[in-house]
């Protein structure tokens, strides 16, 4: 008998067990988890998905990972707090790949994230060859492999280059840059902004702070002149000023009051170097104040490719690394397939075994759809999607087994041709062994899932229970779902909703080169609802946020158009309000009911009652951010983090309080007979009911409950909302201004949305579209997209591939597009007939693209 006819014990789980789950909103929930399975977790958004997901399945299954390793390791990382739970039976050891992954630091590369560069480095150094100090080039061979190469040509020795000599992170990194690829310089252009100023009346500003108005006194012994216009400076003058030598000068100052004289010996700092000494000062208010003169240019001495000029003599098939890395991943894979033939027969093997590394890592990266990225390309520059879906690729590649893996919206920025490539993704890691948990909206995914357990019904305290799960074609026919009818092609806004009506007026913008756009001209039509679609990479991204959004800010600051940007016509446009995804606020002290101005209000109501007025207490003596109210335990945050050395924090409820985050005093305050913290504690929909008769407090909250999220509580943290909450709650802050003349730019406002939620943001786009204003978005949800009175479809493919506008119109018309590359997908959702080309999806399946 062989290991592999080895019989597995029938006594494995198949199930994770959760029993008495009551993470956030979630309700004493009693749930299973198939194992080893892709299982998709629904829902509307605030149902509890991500509650159940990463707050109790990752957070629990990390707890235990990290469980086996020794004390000193886990005081050192950052961990999760447990989840509120009784019992969880059978869980793996958990990795999550959240929904916002965090931003790369500078030094982080699409290369170095997916670690095709490192492949690529050992490749360089072994298959490339390399110059000798003579400037005479050495192929690769077997001869060349050792640690000391001999020129056949001069004779010469020299060291045989390593894989991390071609690093910018290590050996190989730019001196000058240290491998950034940029280097911060002083901008001598901000250092006189107004050279009609004299240097006395503050020409030079770096000189106008504190001890360094000295420099201007000693400025003057050095010949100088304080008294005349800067811009009547002589050369030699101005050098001085800029550039001049840190002397040790001899300076006269003069009292006004009792005409008497003081001389002081002054080291001379010019307007430069004051910058520069400022930057490196312990005081951060300094540092920041210096940042005005400074600017970010590319390397004078690598040109941006991070690397020393020694690094880049090698080459391989005739490209140095840096050549290499600025090729997409498409043509870095035809790069390498090309390359058996020119190198040595004698290194077959190695040459085989180092290709197959780099196409293991490539190949993943293409069938997620990123195959338009550059090696290049700063991890800082990635969306959130590309980011989310690099990560995903490394987790696939680890081939690990045993594992769960917990995704939250792997689709976010996925255009539907590459939905099929993330199932193959997806699909791998679960034949690898592991069990995987999604959460996601995106109904190819969803129908893809082995089994889908639903939250609802509601959002808030309305959701938190399990009201359906199953296989997909279950849950499609089950009455109590609420995701089945769109598993079985309902769609969520009506495909023949009437267009706004418009105008005429149009946005124009005209580009000459930008990333892959070239010579492009787009118009946006005002006072309508405006999509953009196309796979990732086609140039949406720098069309609107790159070019447009800059534009616009410059027209209507007075100030010049970005440079790529060569005309602009905004239509009537006057202001600019863009909305994205990001986290509200840094901490808990951020609320719903603060961020909307209800809570301003609220505590106007608070300071109008008796008792308030008998002790003349003003509105601000209801805030948990004052003195006078929070509690002075835990300062107004309701709870206390408890430092356990190498265990999570602990956040234990304030003790004195009780997590009601106000005094005594200010708790004895009642309206209606409910406390301040009793208000806080209510959702925005009950707390509408609440102050129904009080019509500042119901103004203020009305908006955030027509976007969607009456069931957030008025005291819950704005950081721990998701992406698509975070943009309602912004949109919603908006509502109640004028709309006339303004512009909304959102970006992949579908993100986290059920089709439910999608239906009530349309909505929200028809307020403020017939309050007056344009909407454009970027998006690839089809209800989204149907929903527009105008689309654009970029591409046909991303980065070089891209860059072109395909098809714009209304969504009957991209349909109809037989060149469009979402047409094909639009024509399904909207029942229109397709206009016949090669990918176009059959039978409700995507394409193999």
């Amino acid at each position: 008998m062989t290991a592999r006819e080895h019989s597995v014990p029938g006594t494995l789980p198949t199930f994770i067990g959760v029993h008495g789950a009551r993470h956030n909103n979630l309700r004493d929930i009693d749930v299973d988890v198939p194992l080893w399975r892709t299982v998709a977790v629904v829902g509307v958004s605030g149902s509890g998905k991500t509650s159940l997901a990463i707050g109790t399945l990752y957070a629990e299954g990390m707890q235990r990972y990290l469980s086996g390793l020794s004390t000193y390791s886990r005081r050192r990382l950052t961990q999760a707090q447990r989840p509120d739970v009784d019992r969880i039976d059978h869980l793996p050891p958990a990795l999550a790949l959240r929904q916002r992954p965090p931003i790369p630091g500078p030094r982080s590369t699409v290369g170095t994230m997916s670690e095709v560069l490192n492949v690529l480095r050992l490749m360089m150094s072994r298959l490339g060859s390399h110059l000798c100090p003579n400037g005479h080039r050495v192929g690769p061979s077997i001869a060349a492999f050792a640690e000391e190469i001999v020129c056949p040509v001069c004779g010469a020795h020299f060291v045989h280059p390593s894989a991390e000599s071609f690093a910018f992170n290590s050996y190989g990194a730019c001196p000058a840059c240290q491998g950034l690829g940029v280097r911060s310089e002083v901008d001598e252009g901000t250092l006189v902004p107004d050279p009609d100023k004299t240097i006395e009346q503050g020409a030079v500003l770096p000189w106008n702070s504190g001890g360094r108005r000295l420099s201007m006194y000693a400025a003057g012994e050095l010949g100088v002149r304080l008294d005349v216009p800067y811009k009547s400076l002589t050369d030699r003058e101005r050098e001085i000023v800029l550039h001049g030598a840190p002397v040790q000068q001899q300076v006269t100052l003069h009292s006004g009051r009792n005409e008497r004289t003081v001389r002081l010996s002054v080291n001379y700092d010019n307007a430069v170097a004051a910058v520069e000494r400022s930057l490196r000062s312990d005081n951060e208010r300094t540092r920041r104040q210096a940042q005005r003169f400074v600017i970010t240019r590319t390397c004078s001495v690598c040109h941006g490719t991070r690397l020393r000029p020694e690094a880049l003599t090698s080459q391989l098939g005739g490209l140095n690394i840096a050549e290499i890395a600025m090729l997409s991943l498409t043509e870095l894979r035809g790069f390498a397939a090309s390359l058996p033939a020119g190198l040595p027969d004698e290194l077959s093997r190695v040459t085989t075994g180092l290709l197959a590394e780099l196409n293991g890592t490539l190949t993943p990266l293409l069938d997620v759809g990123l195959s338009y990225l550059t090696l290049d390309r700063a991890g800082a520059s990635l969306s959130t999607g590309e980011r989310q879906r690099i990560e995903l690729t490394s987790t696939v590649r680890a081939s690990t087994t045993g594992m769960l893996y917990v995704l939250d919206e792997p689709s976010v920025g996925l255009h539907p041709a590459n939905v099929l490539g993330l199932r193959k993704t997806i699909t791998a890691l679960t034949r690898n062994g592991n069990s995987v948990v999604v959460v996601e909206h995106e109904r190819e995914l969803i129908s893809a899932a082995d089994w889908i357990i639903e939250l609802g019904p509601g959002a808030g305290a309305k959701g938190g229970t399990v009201i359906a799960q199953g296989p997909p074609g279950r849950l499609e026919t089950d009455p109590k779902s609420i995701m089945g009818p769109f598993l079985a092609g309902a769609t969520a806004v009506s495909p023949h909703r009437p267009a706004h009506a418009s105008p005429g007026g149009q946005i124009t913008i005209e580009i000459g080169h930008l990333y892959n756009l070239h010579d492009l001209t787009a118009a946006f039509p005002v006072r309508r609802l405006t999509a953009l679609a196309g796979p990732s990479g086609a140039g949406k991204t720098a069309l609107i946020l790159d070019s447009l959004i800059p534009a616009a800010r410059a027209r209507l600051s007075g100030t010049a158009l970005p440079g790529h940007v060569r005309h602009l016509d905004l239509g009537g446009i006057r202001q600019i309000v863009q909305i994205d995804a990001s986290p509200i606020g840094q901490n808990t002290r951020s609320t719903p009911a603060t961020y909307s101005g209800a809570f301003d209000q609220i505590r106007r109501v608070f300071a109008e009652s008796a008792y308030a007025r008998r002790r003349r207490w003003k509105p601000g003596h209801f805030s948990f951010n004052t003195r006078e109210g929070q509690c002075p335990t835990c300062r107004g945050l309701g709870h206390i983090d408890l430092d356990v050395q190498y265990l999570p924090d602990i956040a234990v409820g304030c003790p004195t309080c009780h997590g009601a985050r106000f005094n005594d005093a200010t708790l004895a305050a009642r309206i209606d007979g409910l406390t301040v913290a009793d208000i806080l504690g209510l959702s925005v929909h009950d707390a509408l009911d609440q102050f129904s008769d009080r019509a500042p407090v119901a103004a203020a909250l009305r908006p955030v409950d027509e976007v969607g999220l009456g069931y957030l509580r008025l005291g819950e943290p704005t950081p721990s909302l998701s992406g698509g909450e975070s943009q309602r709650l912004r949109i919603a802050s908006r509502l109640r201004s004028s709309q006339r003349g303004a512009l909304y730019v959102l970006d992949e406002p579908s993100t986290g949305l059920h089709p439910l939620d999608v239906a009530t943001l349309v909505g929200v786009f028809d307020r403020l579209l017939e309050a007056g204003a344009t909407i454009i978005v970027i998006d690839h949800d089809l209800d989204l997209l149907a929903a527009a009175d105008h689309l654009i479809d970029m591409g046909p493919g991303g980065g070089p591939d891209g860059g072109h506008i395909l098809a714009a119109g209304t969504p009957a018309d991209v349909a109809r597009a037989s060149d469009s590359a979402t047409g094909p997908w639009l024509a399904q959702h909207l029942g229109l007939p397709e206009a016949r080309q090669s990918g176009v999806p059959s039978h409700g399946h995507t394409p193999d693209t």
